[in-house]
This record gives structure tokens, sequence and C-alpha cells, in this order.
């Protein structure tokens, strides 16, 4: 029977199809507007296998800076299409167990007097009980694993910190529990319980637990309790006086309907509203103690030497300078992608993935007998040593523009290196064109060539799009190709007098028409059509409907 009006909101269980309940699997398959919060949950492709028609929010976390607006934009998306039709939320797990997007839904649908029904389901809690058999009645804690920082359990019980979906977000997590856990406290990672053939189970000791190269969107975590969080975390929460700072810290952990202190039951720990506003924008960030480098290079230069030696991978060791050049372009653009959305728990795991790269690169030179990881570290270390003499010398440099006229003096006399042929020569071919073109308009500008300020840029803007026009006229593509070149170009001019990243504003921009048109296949699904299907006049519309969210 079709879904009544307004929203159904229900849970896919753990992760397994038999963990879905009968109603939700009814609601399923009656209904014709159904959102799915993510498509990563291993039942989704049992889905789609028994033919369930369904959209996900998951272009959402790729466009949003943080969790808040990936929440914030599911709320609005589902209460806008409540409003044309019946709608089916879905979402892993049990609704009401950390699901901060049923809890936005729910209010926002309470204050447009939209008929709401949350269906039971079986949670991650479930399979997490039933995998460690924990006994709910002693009593434990369910922290956010993500907003840890604002709610620590207490150690003096046990707590399952949820979320831990990453490395980075379990390196997050470690950081902030050793403030009040023993290093060696043994904990229990869980990743997929319930799941049959992804159930695994792990006792580390906490240090350990950034580790784990297993860690996923499926892993929480058990902490038994320490006994007296006092004697047993001994001097962690202290500071520098010897007073604890540890304020707010006892009776953080209230359960819903109970006591601080009350025995039994399980406490859920509530989001505290203080997180991560001001100058953050809510976007998330990593918990970085103020400490020296732990980690030299040689365990990763090992982990090479190990892969591309005797019974390594087969892939590495076919690998050569040539075939992992598109690796390394993806890599650099990834992390430009990562620095653009300014997202730093991304921005690690990038970098990471391109000094592995650059580490793959040292190996196989190393085979070869050219140079080493420590040729390479070396190298650099004492090419920013003398590009720096007015830090590591006796130089002065006012200010950076005379760091830069000295950068390039001792650059042009390093290694007896002669006066290029062309001023332009060292801009490398190997650029995109984009930024190659800035690069040589800036050579140009550096000894004089260059227009006094935007305005001859602009007027040289509109001389080549009128050249554009007339070819265009004649119909002669070669000279139309031509003069678009040269309109570009001087695009690329025109943003460079006017100090803007020209890059930066093209990636911007098309990342705005990415979400923009996301917005019209969601709407396209609501309305039940083919993309292809919709008119010109319906895509105008919602690109319009698009366009006035970003304002509001």
């Amino acid at each position: 029977m079709p879904l009544q009006a307004g929203i159904t909101i229900t849970g896919l269980g753990p992760g397994a199809p038999g963990h879905i309940t009968v109603s939700a699997w009814d609601a399923l398959k009656a209904s014709t507007c159904t959102f799915l919060r993510t498509s990563r949950h291993p039942v989704v492709s049992w889905l789609v296998k028994e033919g369930i028609s369904f959209s996900t929010f998951d272009y959402l976390y790729e466009q949003s800076p943080g969790f808040e607006e990936v929440y914030a934009g599911i709320c609005q998306a589902v209460i806008a299409a409540a409003r044309r039709e019946p709608v089916l939320y879905a979402v892993p797990g049990h609704p009401l167990v950390a699901e901060e997007s049923v809890r936005l839904i729910v209010e926002a649908a309470e204050r447009d007097d939209i008929n709401i029904c949350i269906q039971p389901a079986l949670s991650f809690l479930d399979a997490v009980i039933t995998a460690l058999r924990l006994n709910p009645g002693a009593g434990f804690q369910v922290v956010d694993g993500l907003r840890i920082d604002n709610n620590m359990p207490l150690p003096a019980r046990p707590a399952v910190v949820t979320q831990v979906y990453s490395r980075l977000v379990a390196a997050d997590v470690k950081v902030s529990l050793l403030e009040y856990y023993p290093p060696g406290h043994l904990i229990t990672v869980v990743r997929g319980a319930g799941i049959p053939g992804e159930e695994r189970i792990e006792n580390i000791p906490l240090s350990e637990l950034d580790r784990l190269d297993w860690v996923d969107h499926l892993t929480s975590l058990y902490i038994p309790e320490v006994g007296s969080q006092r004697s047993e975390a001994g001097d962690q929460g202290k500071n520098e006086t010897g007073t604890d700072d540890r304020e707010g810290l006892y009776g953080q952990a209230v359960g819903d309907g109970e006591e601080t202190g009350q025995n039994g039951g399980v406490e859920v720990i509530r989001v505290n509203e203080k997180t991560n506003t001001g100058s953050n924008n809510g976007r998330r960030t990593l918990n970085v103690s103020r400490r020296s480098c732990r980690f030299p290079l040689d365990p990763l230069v090992n982990l090479l030497a190990r892969l591309r030696g005797k019974g390594g991978c087969p892939w590495d060791l076919e690998q050569d300078h040539l075939t992992l050049r598109p690796y390394l372009l993806e890599e650099t653009y990834e992390v430009l992608e990562a620095l653009n959305e300014e997202d730093m728990y991304k921005l690690c795991e990038e970098l990471g993935d391109l000094l592995l790269q650059i580490v793959f690169h040292a190996q196989i030179a190393s085979e070869n007998r050219l140079f080493d990881m420590n040729d390479v570290v070396n190298g650099i270390s004492e090419k920013i040593t003398r590009r720096h003499p007015h830090v590591f010398g006796t130089a002065t440099a006012r200010n950076s523009y005379e760091v830069s006229l000295n950068w390039e003096k001792i650059k042009a006399g390093e290694k007896g290196r002669s006066k290029p042929a062309s001023l332009l020569a060292g801009v490398s071919m190997a650029l995109p064109a984009l930024m190659r073109a800035v690069k040589l308009q800036k050579k140009a500008a550096s000894v004089g060539f260059d227009w006094p300020d935007y305005r001859g840029a602009m007027e040289k803007y509109h001389e080549e799009l009128d050249e554009l026009k007339h070819a265009i006229s004649t119909g002669d593509k070669k000279q139309v190709e031509k003069e678009m070149g040269d309109l570009l170009f001087s695009v690329v001019n025109l943003a460079r007098l006017l100090d803007v990243e020209p890059e930066s504003a093209l990636a911007s921009t098309s990342e705005k028409f990415v979400k923009r048109f996301c917005y019209i296949e969601n709407k396209a699904r609501c309305t039940g059509k083919e993309l292809q299907k919709c008119s010109l006049s319906e895509l105008d519309a919602w690109w319009e409907e698009a366009k006035k969210q970003e304002i509001k």
C-alpha cells in the first residue's frame, strides 16, 4: 500500500539485508520518492538488485565544507519534497540513534505541520552489543567520534565511540582520548558488526588506534572503564600549575531521562552546541598538539622497498618513472582540491598520497643507483637554506618583494648555470595551459612588459572579443580557434592585473555549476522524470531555484 502523506523515516539496519525490518521493506517497496542519506552502506547494493529506486545525498558530502551543512541540506531537500508528495527517508541503523539529520527533519516537519512517521529498526548499537556480548543493563556511554573533543566520555564508565569512519578520524579520536586515558589502555575496534563476511573485531592499545589500515565508515570503538578517573588517569588532565584543568568533564555523560551517576542504561552524549563556531565556520578541525616531528620518512621508504623487493607487489614492481606520471598529477590535483575546500582532514590524507608518489620515484631511482630519498631531502634542505640568506645568513630582505628578487638572483647563479636563451624558457611546457599563461605573463611583467593597470587589459579583452566575432562570421574554424586562444589569454591577463587567481576563480565557478546541476538532477528525480525528458523551461526554473538557495 502507498505511504501516507508526509514523511516516513525508517532505518536500514546495521548492514546485512536480514537486518531490514518488514515495515521498512514494505515502505521501500511502496514509496515513489525515496531518499537515502548515503549509499555508503552494505545493504544498498542489495536494494539495487531488488529493484528499489532511490536518490542519495552523497553529493552533499562531496560539496559541503562540514557535516552541519550536509545535514541542513538533507533536511531542506526532504522537507521540500514532502510538500509535494509522500517521502521516505532511510538512514543506516536506527533513525533515532546518532542521526543528526533525522533530528533536524523532525523539528522542521513539526514547524511546517508536516505529518511524520518514524519506524523502529535495528541500530549499529544492537550489532555491536551482540558482537561484543555486552550487557546494556550494566550501562555504557555512546559518544560521537566526530565531536569527541566537546563530549569526552567518562573514563570511569564504559563507552562506545561511533563514526570512527577513517584513519584520520581515528587519529583525532586517539589524540583526544589520550588526554584522559592511559596510552596502553586496551580498547576494542569493531568493523561491520553483524554483517556476515565483513565483521572484524580487534583488541589493541589505545595508542595504536590510528595504525589500523582497515578502519572505515562501518567502524566503532568500545572503551572499557579504567576504574577511578582521578587515580587511573593520573596527572594527564592537569595543567602546568598542577591543578585539574578538565572543567566540565564530570557529569557530561547524561542519558535520556536519567541523572548523572545513575546506574544502568545506555548513556547518550548530547551534542554540545559550542563546537567549531567562530572563525572555523563550522568546519571540522584536527586536534593537533604542539609537538616535534615523530615520524621520519624511513618507515615509508622501507615500505616502498618491500613492495618493490622480492616477494613484493606485482603491480608496484611493474611501475617506472613514466608509468607513475598520471598518479603524480592526479594526487597533486587532489591536494589542490582539498585546499580549495579548506578540508584539513582531506588535505592531510591527500598530502600523504602525494608523499607516497615522491618516495615511490625516489625508490625507483635508488634501485637504478641514481639517487635515493636521502638525496632528495638533503638537496631541498640545502636549496632552501641557500635561497634564504636573510634567514640563515647575513643578507637582509625588508619585504617579500626583495625576497623574490634575491631568490631569482640566487636561482640564476646556482650550479654555474648559464643565462637562458629566453626569459620565458624556464616556464615549463608541462604546466596546465591556464597556469602556464599566468607564469608567462608574470615573467614578462617582471621586466616592465605589462599594462600600467587593468584598464589596458580590459581594452585588449574587448579587442580580442571583436576579432573572435569576426572570425566566427567568416566560418574559418582554424582562425576561430586562434582568436579564442587570444581571448582566453587576454582574460588571464585581466585576472592577473585584478589580482585574481584565474585557476581558483574558474575552479570555484565550475564547482558552483556542479552544485546547481546536482540540484536540477535531484529535482528531476523527485518528480519521477528522466533528466533528458524535462523541458528547458523546467531546467531553467530549477537552475534559478538553485541560485536562490545559494543566496539563502
